[in-house]
């Protein structure tokens, strides 16, 4: 619930006073006695409690009969009303405008203006997000990534930019651009510098291709998933915003989609890798894009607009261009998550391939005996590139050899069978790949009575 208090400006005190009693609305007043600057401008103070959803219409209300702009409006996050006005109030309100509950615009916008902090703040902690998360995506350590996530202060600079365009505050949504610009470009310069410290030092192992690394390799690999985790994060910001809940685990998942693929890009300009940083760096523009759109339509489908007439069709329009162009930027930048999607499919089928291949060969009488250990594929890039990128984990990718482990009996010998799996698999797949066959001799011992002596 909230409790609202406005200081009613003189010769509004009756029209105010009608509309909440029209409403059945509980009110209490106090008469004002200490003017300002030797005069005095308000006539009273009324004190009124209503449920969280019923805010907005009961000011626009008090707006629409004259309530002027002169008078100062209070909104109080309060406990609970045990009367059982109130709670006819509530009845009545959740009657009128569903199960749907937000607070009132006045109380989002300045809730995103408190989730935004400071320069110097917000500066400090990007830097030392940044930094940990670098060093967890080069220990291969999860936990270490979520821990940047939580210090990563995203969550009011993404959800900003939204608000200020559906509200039409220019200065909010101008702000929140210019802190996600700031974030992302801090993010990526702290991550370079560090990870080039740590490999120049050094402190890490020397030769080591940072490509194979698992929580490296999944920020250069993105697939559509990724956008949905984006997605689901503006989603999430702004229900809980204008729920009035806490934002805090929010913005750790905003973080997800944003801090690690930073990192990974200053990653892969420390170690001079093209491909991780532009694979990297297309998913935080996508991730970036999509929060704001997300919370974009949120925010629309939530209801909330300017009241007055000229802010509403500016806001109208603003809104219309931001999210075209959203989606066509995402729509363009898409290209390349659906091209990591199919390359993925692509890959487990050809695996699938593999295996399934091999163990038909071994069920021929001539390689009786043997057993499929283990399947090893292993890629190069689609396309030519210098010697130093022939063989990283890049995005687009073709098989290029298969080596596959098998075990056979100490005397058996297997011959042609690696020619033998390359021509099937060709005819399989049409992928023409090199076939290496690494046996592993197994001497078993059948079970048998043991005599003991």
């Amino acid at each position: 619930m909230r409790l609202v208090e406005i200081a009613i400006p003189l010769g509004e005190r009756e029209l105010v006073i009608e509309t909440l009693e029209a409403r059945d609305i509980d009110y209490y007043i106090t008469e004002e006695t200490s003017g300002r600057g030797g005069r005095e401008d308000y006539a009273a103070i009324i004190t009124f409690p209503l449920p969280q959803n019923a805010v907005q219409p009961v000011i626009d209300e008090l707006r629409d009969v004259g309530l002027s702009e002169e008078a100062h409006v209070i909104i109080i996050d309060a406990e609970v009303d045990v009367s059982t006005r109130f709670e006819r109030l509530v009845e009545r309100y959740t009657a009128k405008r569903g199960r749907r509950i937000r607070i009132a615009r006045e109380e989002i916008r300045i809730h995103a203006r408190e989730l935004s902090p400071s320069l110097r703040t917000f500066v400090t902690m990007t830097i030392v997000s940044a930094v940990v998360a670098t060093a967890g995506l080069l220990l291969d350590s999860p936990a270490v990534v979520v821990g940047s996530m939580v210090i990563a202060p995203l969550v009011g600079p993404a959800l900003s930019a939204s608000i200020g365009t559906v509200l039409d505050d220019r200065d909010l949504f101008r702000r929140g651009v210019r802190l996600q610009v700031l974030g992302v470009v801090l993010a990526v310069a702290s991550a370079a510098a560090f990870a080039t410290l740590v490999r120049f030092i050094p402190l890490f192992p020397p030769g080591t291709d940072v490509t194979r690394i698992p929580e490296v390799a999944i920020r250069i690999s993105p697939d559509f998933l990724s956008l949905i985790i984006a997605l689901g994060a503006g989603i999430a910001g702004i229900v809980s915003l204008s729920a009035g809940a806490s934002t805090a685990l929010v913005g750790v998942m905003i973080a997800v989609a944003l801090i690690p693929p930073a990192a990974t890009v200053g990653i892969g300009i420390a170690w001079g890798e093209p491909v991780v940083t532009v694979s990297a760096g297309i998913l935080v523009l996508v991730n970036l894009l999509a929060i704001n759109l997300s919370a974009l339509l949120t925010l629309r489908y939530m209801g909330y607009r300017p009241k007055e007439w000229l802010k509403l069709q500016r806001s109208n329009w603003e809104t219309a261009k931001r999210v075209s162009l959203l989606i066509l930027v995402i729509v363009l930048l898409s290209a390349f998550l659906g091209g990591v999607t199919y390359s993925s499919i692509q890959d487990a089928q050809f695996e699938r391939s593999v295996r399934t291949t091999t163990d038909a060969l071994l069920e021929l009488p001539q390689y009786s005996g043997g057993e499929r250990l283990e399947v090893d594929v292993r890629y190069g890039p689609s396309v030519p590139l210098p010697r130093k990128y022939r063989d990283p984990a890049v995005p687009f990718h073709r098989p290029r050899e298969v080596i596959v482990t098998v075990g056979k009996p100490t005397n058996e010998r297997y011959p042609g069978l690696a020619e033998r799996l390359r021509a099937r698999l060709y005819r399989r797949t049409g992928r023409d790949v090199s076939v290496q066959i690494r046996y592993v001799s197994i001497d078993e011992a059948p079970r048998r009575g043991i005599e003991r002596n």
